[in-house]
């Protein structure tokens, strides 16, 4: 997510806001005019294969990569996000040794309850919902910030820090809202037994509140994906370049799942409470009175076993995209001004 080099290092079209819209068909422009039987398309990648990107819209490279990095990232982390789940409910609706290890906080002994009492099947158990949320999510995610940067720039073209935090902040809840109802199934068949599939827990869901149930706790989230968001994306933008980009967005996501983690398991609580809705501040002072302050830290360990690497290679891979993306449009540019004087020659069939 770290910025594309600046206008003065690339050329106009390549300025800030060309850069957030797919740039405009080019390929007959590579073609003589009394030759368009010959498209230059193959000749070209076989001279620059990367400018062949610049021939794709912008926001269709940006997303397929904020969905590919986003869903092989929580599908290798898939384990410890349910155990991470487990522990911040308690076990859930889950019964026997699973809801005892998962009641106790432990990490390890939930790992064996689940291979012994679902079988390898059941570390993945919820993940499908959570593939299919991961996918728009991370695409709208990483898109949209892009976009919420361009906006809030000041009228010299500046990004400051507090309107960088507000882009991230605005890029979350945007995501949320639009991705909330596949967080809401992938939590309920991690932890309700009743619930085995994803048509499953739409019924269930149906029953409990028709269409409401399925943003239940929405406000308790985007309280706290706001701040959550603002700090890790804002927080990889401003660490030190030099740093890998696998470490800078695991920097990120640690500095901004310690401040916000509390909200997360305020939220877990609110989408659990079947058929009535509760107050984020209500459900937040009963965590406290029954566990204390560290109720609210219930599963941290195992998040962010599973959240930090899984930012790192999302953030890491997403921000290698963009960068490809910018080599290759200053690729065709150079290729474009090679042929001027020679074009036609450049159009011949191959």
């Amino acid at each position: 997510v770290s910025e594309p080099p600046g206008p003065a290092t690339m050329p106009p079209r390549l300025e800030a806001a060309t850069l957030l819209h797919p740039p405009p068909s080019v390929l007959f422009e590579l073609c003589d005019s009394r030759e368009h039987d010959s498209p230059p398309l193959l000749r070209l990648a076989s001279r620059r294969p990367l400018a062949l990107l610049a021939l794709v819209p912008r926001p269709l490279v940006l997303f397929t990569a904020g969905a590919l990095s986003g869903a092989i990232a929580k599908s290798l982390t898939a384990p410890l996000d349910r155990v991470k789940i487990l522990l911040q409910v308690k076990g859930g609706f889950q019964k026997g040794a699973l809801a005892a290890a998962a009641a106790r906080g432990s990490v390890v002994q939930s790992l064996i309850a689940i291979g012994r009492e679902e079988g390898l099947r059941g570390y993945w158990k919820g993940n499908l919902p959570q593939i299919l949320r991961v996918v728009p999510y991370s695409a709208a995610q990483l898109y949209s910030y892009e976009v919420f940067k361009h906006a809030f720039r000041d009228g010299e073209g500046r990004l400051t820090v507090p309107r960088r935090l507000a882009a991230g902040a605005c890029a979350g809840m945007a995501a949320t809202l639009l991705t909330y109802p596949l967080d809401t199934l992938r939590l309920r068949i991690a932890v309700d037994p009743a619930c085995r599939t994803l048509a499953g827990a739409v019924a269930v869901l149906a029953r409990e509140g028709s269409g409401a149930a399925f943003y239940r706790g929405l406000g308790a989230s985007m309280m706290g994906i706001a701040p959550y968001m603002a700090l890790e994306l804002s927080s990889y933008d401003l660490l030190p370049p030099a740093l890998p980009s696998f470490a800078r967005g695991f920097l990120a996501a640690l500095i901004a799942t310690v401040s916000c983690y509390p909200l997360d398991t305020v939220r877990r609580h609110i989408q659990l409470s079947a058929g009535k809705s509760i107050a984020w501040h209500v459900a937040a002072g009963g965590i406290v009175r029954s566990d204390g302050v560290v109720g609210l830290y219930r599963g941290f360990i195992p998040n962010s076993l599973k959240n930090l690497p899984n930012k790192g290679v999302k953030l890491s891979v997403f921000d290698a995209a963009k960068k490809a993306l910018v080599a290759g449009e200053l690729a065709y540019e150079e290729e474009k001004a090679a042929m001027h004087d020679d074009l036609a020659t450049f159009a011949r069939p191959l």
